[in-house]
């Protein structure tokens, strides 16, 4: 069980390390949508996603006899980002597993930052053994993208700082919009949302054909996606809800929404265009969500997690130019 009082220790680490995202208001979304929107827009986060939060606190945790064998990961781009500048900071080495097809940004910014990436092919290997051998051959600690209780206690830490904006502004937000893979951001943001404003009504948000948390939620089990779907959302594309994520979104989440792509691309489009923003596909899921209707904001408050901006420059030519 993840609790407030973990998250806010995750939050305690994290001071002085990491960026404390603000929120941002429209008029022009607004207006179009009926109601208010405030973007947490962690795609301003170092690394360019919230997943730093996580990769550190579970650094940090470690002690020193732990931190000194170095660290090794899974990440299809911005786990293995996080992991990386974590581990530059404690001075540790990083091994990052990541799938071939992976965005070229992410991968050289994976190495820019001094970890040694190792690549397969997501179709058919299995990145976790990958990563389990790695750590049984070498010793060095494994840091789980979203099923590890250190590492949602750090994404959690953005639930304390909306609670905090939220009242800086005089705001009650009915809604929580947040884009999911394995669960582990929505997890945390969700544990620190129900402690301090249990009011809020938390939805998460995937692409259509990896929408396996939705589609657990509504089946009160963890539910595999059917294979061979495709999506732009590189960022969030899971096979099935994490075994420590899900119980914890089960409990906490309202519901789910699956978005298309074709959603997504005229989401990450008025972005840019209208707040100015640089945001993947797989972040910018929530905001798609409301684009296309799937709630009814009429009157209503909702504050959505736009979760990384690490896009490829050619993915700007060909959907958003």
């Amino acid at each position: 069980m993840i609790t407030i009082e973990e998250i806010s220790r995750a939050r305690t680490r994290l001071h002085g390390k990491h960026v404390v995202t603000p929120m941002l208001e429209y008029d022009r979304i607004n207006d179009s949508l009926g109601g208010r929107v405030l973007f947490k827009p962690e795609n301003l986060q170092r690394t360019g996603s919230f997943k730093f939060r996580g990769a550190f606190n579970k650094i940090a945790s470690l002690d020193d006899g732990q931190r000194k064998k170095g660290v090794v990961t899974f990440s299809s781009g911005n786990h293995a980002q996080g992991v990386a500048a974590a581990a530059k900071t404690f001075g540790i080495p990083a091994t990052v597993v990541m799938p071939e097809d992976a965005p070229i940004l992410k991968r050289e910014n994976t190495r820019r930052l001094g970890a040694d990436v190792v690549l397969y092919d997501r179709h058919v290997g299995d990145r976790k053994a990958i990563a389990e051998e790695i750590a049984a051959r070498t010793g060095a600690i494994l840091v789980p993208p979203y099923d590890d209780e250190m590492v949602i206690a750090g994404q959690g830490t953005i639930g304390l700082e909306v609670v905090d904006q939220l009242d800086a502004i005089n705001a009650r937000a009915d809604v929580l919009l947040c884009p999911v893979g394995g669960g582990g951001l929505i997890a945390g943001v969700s544990t620190a949302l129900k402690a301090l404003q249990p009011h809020i009504e938390i939805y998460c948000v995937e692409p259509e054909g990896f929408d396996d948390t939705r589609i657990s939620l509504e089946r009160g089990e963890r539910t595999s996606n059917r294979a061979g779907s495709r999506s732009i959302c590189d960022a969030i594309v899971t096979e099935i809800p994490g075994e420590i994520t899900f119980p914890i979104n089960r409990r906490n989440l309202a519901g789910g929404f699956a978005v298309s792509d074709a959603d997504v691309v005229e989401a990450v489009r008025q972005l840019f265009q209208i707040a100015k923003l640089v945001v993947e596909p797989g972040g910018a899921v929530g905001f798609a969500a409301l684009l296309a209707g799937r709630i009814d904001l009429q009157g209503r408050t909702a504050v959505v997690v736009l979760s990384g901006g690490n896009v490829d420059l050619e993915f700007f030519k060909l959907e958003i130019a």
